[in-house]
């Protein structure tokens, strides 16, 4: 097999497989996101996915195994502590992060408080774990009638600022929140977002799609990185560029759904005809996940089935397509936040449709592996699975 020349990385936020062996200790040992969605709506049918070998990995009602799937199949180990987008992004790049980030699930101290109140010129209203959804329907009037943004968390590290764009527009939202992240790095966060939101009452309040994250960089070198110091172009699509403070990207397209972020990656093969798209399809996640919409969610992965065609139509035989996840969001579980989940690995390239089991990774980084050795980098994480591709090395 030649060499690889690009590949497409897309990352389906949210799409867990099942609990990890440590996903008690995060209150998780039931969850299995996308099994549990398949079962939920009376199966899915996915036959481009099932035809690549989805089915292999887990049990998915609707999507039975492929002997002959047409491409090689396997999941992810999460060894980093978290459950969150950044952490899954990190380790997707080569960042294995040890250490937990920050939470506060009981609402952020006073200390905390204080200072954001200095910054925001008010004290704010909320400073508690919530639904985005919820706290809006509950506190959303109360804003409007005094001015005082919405403070708020999840089980994730992020603090949340919420509010109208009538009253703030989303510039000065996104400069309160820069300023805001830096307030807080001696305290272990892992970021913050701008949330802001429309409408007059709690039936019409509604988030807007100019919701930006303002998160740390990364804590060490990740591929991103090692390609652009290898002039080797790198484009980061959806909130790719959110999640690593912008660095180790080229260029970076921000889209408001899946459907823009997949109409990109069609436009970015016709620009770049080398190195890295990263994509990340949000949709799972943030409109289906966070709301226990088995419904969407399903409909969701639909709709990205019915796009691979179109995107392997478009692919050369030079071109590797990688379908991940960063962890699990099951919508049927108790509570709305991420869960500890393995995720899928599906790896496709016109060149070898052969069917080949890639097992359980132990790492997410084993994508930042593949990645190094396609790209003849330098790599000091995880375990590359090219070889089991190809039964060769190969290099761009």
């Amino acid at each position: 097999m030649s060499g690889f020349k690009r590949v497409i990385l897309v990352v389906l936020d949210g799409v867990g497989v099942g609990a990890l062996p440590d996903a008690e200790t995060y209150g998780d040992k039931d969850a299995a996101t996308l099994p549990h969605v398949a079962e939920s709506v009376g199966g899915l049918t996915l036959p481009n996915l099932q035809a690549m070998g989805l089915g292999n990995i887990c049990d998915i009602k609707g999507v039975s195994p492929c002997q002959q799937a047409g491409a090689a199949w396997g999941k992810l180990t999460q060894l980093s502590a978290g459950k969150d987008s950044v952490t899954g992004h990190w380790e997707l790049a080569g960042v294995v992060k040890e250490q937990p980030f920050s939470t506060f699930p009981n609402g952020f101290p006073d200390e905390i408080i204080r200072q954001f109140s200095l910054l925001a010129g008010q004290e704010p209203l909320g400073n508690i774990a919530a639904s985005g959804t919820d706290i809006l329907r509950q506190l959303g009037e109360e804003h409007l009638r005094t001015g005082r943004p919405i403070v708020y968390t999840s089980s994730d590290s992020v603090f949340q600022i919420a509010v109208h764009e009538e009253l703030m527009p989303p510039t000065r939202l996104y400069d309160l929140c820069a300023r805001t992240l830096e307030m807080l790095k001696p305290y272990g966060l892992c970021r913050v977002i701008a949330r802001p939101f429309t409408g007059g009452d709690p039936d019409s309040f509604r988030r807007t799609t100019r919701r930006h994250d303002f998160p740390v960089v990364p804590e060490g070198e990740t591929v991103l990185d090692h390609l652009q110091q290898a002039r080797i172009p790198t484009c980061g699509i959806g909130k790719i560029g959110d999640l690593f403070a912008g660095q180790g990207l080229s260029q970076s397209i921000t889209t408001r759904n899946n459907t823009e972020g997949c109409s990109q990656i069609l436009t970015v093969l016709g620009q770049q005809a080398r190195g890295l798209v990263f994509v990340n399809l949000v949709d799972f996640d943030m409109l289906y996940g966070h709301r226990l919409d088995s419904r969407g969610f399903a409909r969701a992965l639909h709709e990205f089935d019915a796009f691979l065609p179109r995107l392997m139509s478009r692919m050369t035989g030079q071109d590797l397509l990688i379908i991940t996840a960063d962890h699990g969001c099951d919508p049927t579980t108790p509570g709305t936040d991420h869960c500890r989940e393995y995720v899928p690995l599906l790896a496709w390239s016109a060149q070898n449709q052969a069917a080949v089991d890639l097992g359980t990774r132990n790492s997410f980084a084993d994508i930042a592996a593949t990645l190094a050795e396609i790209f003849a980098l330098e790599q000091d994480y995880g375990k590359s699975f090219l070889a089991d591709l190809s039964g060769c090395v190969s290099a761009a």
